[in-house]
């Protein structure tokens, strides 16, 4: 529902300042100098370490966290950006738990981890916060590359091309920059404006306009950028929303779970986002849960996420199905929705047990809702692009699309997870790929 459309039960400013503050306070608290150093002397600085492994951006994990152990934290975020540039951000909200914390020699031999995300974020924040951006750009080739995308994919890719002196102009949909970074993920994984901020940094390192408002099959025309620039990377995610397939899906009070959680993120305030009293979310993945957990902190009285799948099949890592349930969301698998009941607003939403197959079990409850969230699955959304694969832009491993001098990369390709670090990788091998392309 958005900013003051009126639906039944749905209202705004459900709790105090003080409490709003309170639910929306900073995930994981970030480590401080002395306990950094205790996390840090955990790690057994393996050689051939499983955890760089299982980094989708092979960050040099023990050499990072031995420079942490050493005192020298600056060159440990350092080691983390020269191959991960929005390592702050991915700090936040890379699901470590099965990433690289999950191979950890510690978390196999004893159950408990090294701290990596932690003490990545340590490393990060500390060398945010020096005066001077820590790359310089080579030498001005005059190659002038477009990015269309300001997401994780888009951003590592024009800050790659721009340390090698290439020009940059970024195109955006959005008011700002960022992508999902900024419009998608739960205010309590990155707080204080953060997204906004590591833009900002990256950007210091010169060579890059944004060109905000812009969206591909819009403003612009792909051929028209191929004339105009000598590259092209495609980094413009999944802007399109799968229908969610239950009678009454139009009726008020029915939303898209990325909008309102879009929505969230831009508010001035947490007290001008109307919540219902009685949310459904329908879906398994980060998204789903993200939405779920606002709408519990926002003062929903009652949350359940509905997923059609069994438990172990959801998307959401355990760790994120585990934090919505100690938040009070109630979880319910292998269920889909069959019809959403009421007159012009939705009052109850009814579903069908599902077997494993997602054969239909005969079964049918219904569950009482003034406020339902869809989070079941984006599409493109755009029209004017290379060849597609199921559904997404297809592209070799170095993100090059059926179209000469047009690269692509991030959730809008089918590589890889649908992860904000999986992006990154791909925007900056992209990147290189452009740059030896580019012969400059």
């Amino acid at each position: 529902m958005a900013i003051g459309e009126l639906v039944p039960g749905v209202a705004a400013g459900r709790l105090s300042p003080d409490k709003y503050a309170e639910n929306f306070s900073d995930l994981h608290a970030p480590l401080d100098a002395h306990e950094a150093l205790v996390a840090a002397d955990r790690c057994y600085f393996c050689y051939d370490a499983p955890c760089v492994t299982a980094c989708p951006t092979d960050i040099d994990i023990p050499l990072f966290i031995r420079q942490i152990a050493t005192g020298t934290a600056d060159a440990a975020g350092i080691t983390i950006f020269s191959q991960n540039i929005l390592g702050g951000m991915c700090a936040r909200v890379c699901p470590t738990e099965t990433l690289c914390e999950e191979t950890c020699v510690r978390e196999v031999a004893e159950g408990k981890p090294v701290q990596i995300g932690q003490l990545q974020r340590f490393a990060t924040d500390h060398l945010m916060a020096q005066n001077a951006h820590p790359f310089n750009r080579a030498a001005d080739t005059g190659r002038r590359v477009a990015v269309v995308g300001a997401g994780p994919a888009g951003l590592a890719c024009a800050h790659r091309l721009a340390m090698h002196g290439h020009r940059v102009v970024v195109y955006d949909g959005n008011a700002k920059a960022g992508g999902l970074n900024e419009y998608g993920i739960a205010s309590y994984k990155t707080v204080d404006s953060f997204a906004e901020r590591e833009v900002s940094w990256l950007l210091e390192i010169g060579g890059i306009t944004i060109e905000s408002d812009k969206k591909l099959g819009g403003d612009l025309n792909l051929a028209e950028l191929t004339d105009r620039f000598d590259a092209v990377f495609l980094a413009i995610g999944l802007a399109g929303v799968n229908a969610l397939g239950a009678s009454g899906q139009g009726k008020a009070g029915v939303r898209d779970a990325v909008d309102f959680i879009a929505e969230l993120r831009q508010a001035e305030s947490y007290a001008q986002v109307s919540i219902g009293r009685d949310v459904v979310v329908i879906g398994g993945g980060m998204t789903a849960v993200d939405a779920a957990v606002q709408a519990k902190l926002l003062g929903a009285l009652n949350v359940t996420l509905v997923y059609r799948r069994s438990r172990e099949r959801m998307n959401a890592s355990r760790f994120e199905q585990d934090l919505a349930a100690a938040k009070g969301v109630r979880i319910i698998t292998n269920a889909a929705p069959v019809e959403i009941s009421g007159n012009a607003a939705v009052e109850s939403i009814s579903f069908e047990y599902m077997d494993d197959d997602l054969t239909p079990m005969g079964e049918i409850f219904t569950l009482r809702a003034d406020q339902v969230l869809t989070a079941i699955g984006q599409t493109l959304g755009a029209t004017d692009l290379p060849s597609l694969t199921r559904g997404r832009i297809a592209v070799s491993q170095d993100g090059r699309t059926s179209v000469a001098n047009v690269w692509a990369g991030g959730d809008c390709t089918g590589l890889g997870d649908d992860l904000t670090v999986t992006a990154v990788a791909q925007g900056r091998d992209a990147a290189e790929d452009i740059h030896r392309a580019l012969g400059a």
